[in-house]
């Protein structure tokens, strides 16, 4: 059955498998991209993202699965013919062309004229913000720069859809920040589909539409990160999204959240600290800048619960303090 998706799509996936030796890469993904849209495949390592996007790309053949473009089946198609553009970890760039020939690479094997090739090089350059780079040498430039001119590249043709491979992962965390922004405005402004693969959560969560988690060869789940976030599937997704207080749905907890699943998350950000509610006793306090994390006991519900927040006095260690959890905290999960 396949994911749901929204608006006109561009690219559609249907139950693609890819396996190696006795390892099952891939156990028949199927997926929608809009036109415009930008998803992330989410996961650790060894999930099967990049899988995926090679597939996509054309560089590895699917076992067995569809891949169309606008309707069009391209799961045999070369890929030069595919109309992509991609952005890899490793940038990818041809040392022996300087920025420009670079850049305008794709563009010569198009046909283009000489003189459009110079404008388009020169609206990408502007775009990426290196502005008169046209003559600079590849080694020359920094690994931020490297990978503006690689998504420069990738732009050139006018691609139906960019693959992007971690392209962030080499960076330092301020060049990521930067270029996280950059590639989010880039995108928009191009108005181009996205297939982004990461292991990081927050470029995920940043760039992406759509997210789509990814465990052992199979989409866990595909939303919007606002979605993703607030309602996980599963436990194994809510842990892996970071949410610290998971429970068996049993007991006075099962009695308090009047719901039918054999797991629940109480989402901390909605828990309010303050004079009402369940009294609870603090354990320990870890203070992260301005914010603190207290560690507590609800004698109330039988439970541990980690709060992070800002108050407004500094709690003291083994006094109580009191927690309102609304109902629109508690989200019910599958095992």
């Amino acid at each position: 059955m396949l994911l749901e998706h929204v608006g006109v799509v561009m690219l559609r996936l249907e139950h693609l498998r890819k396996s190696y030796g006795t390892i099952q890469a891939l156990k028949g993904i199927s997926l929608n991209l809009a036109a415009g849209e930008s998803i992330a495949l989410l996961g650790p390592s060894g999930c099967g993202k990049t899988t995926l996007l090679r597939l996509v790309a054309g560089l590895e053949l699917p076992d067995y699965g569809d891949i169309y473009l606008n309707k069009q089946e391209i799961s045999r198609l070369a890929p030069q013919k595919r109309g992509f553009g991609m952005v890899f970890q490793d940038y990818a760039l041809f040392p022996h062309l300087k920025v420009g020939k670079n850049i305008a690479y794709g563009l010569a094997e198009q046909g283009l004229s000489p003189k459009a090739q110079t404008l388009r090089v020169a609206e990408l350059l502007e775009m990426v913000g290196l502005r008169g780079y046209e003559s600079r040498r590849i080694e020359a430039l920094s690994g931020g720069e490297q990978q503006r001119i690689a998504l420069a590249r990738a732009l050139a043709p006018k691609p139906k859809v960019l693959l992007f491979d971690e392209p962030l992962s080499n960076l330092d965390y301020n060049l990521r920040e930067e270029l996280k922004r950059e590639i989010k405005q880039i995108l928009a402004q191009e108005q181009v589909s996205a297939l982004y693969v990461t292991h990081d959560q927050h470029e995920a969560f940043f760039l992406a539409d759509r997210i789509a988690v990814m465990q052992e060869g199979l989409i866990m789940q595909l939303d919007t990160p606002q979605k993703l976030y607030s309602q996980p599937k599963n436990v194994s997704l809510a842990r892996f999204l970071g949410h610290p207080n998971i429970y068996p749905n049993i007991g006075k907890l099962s009695s308090f959240a009047n719901v039918s699943s054999p797991y629940l998350l109480i989402r901390q950000e909605l828990v309010g600290l303050g004079d009402k509610g369940f009294s609870c006793n603090i354990l320990a306090q870890e203070m992260r800048g301005a914010q603190v994390r207290l560690s507590l006991f609800m004698p109330q519900l039988g439970i541990s619960f980690d709060w992070y927040g800002y108050p407004r006095e500094l709690p003291i260690i083994y006094e109580s303090v009191k927690l309102s959890i609304p109902q629109e905290a508690v989200v019910a999960l599958e095992a």
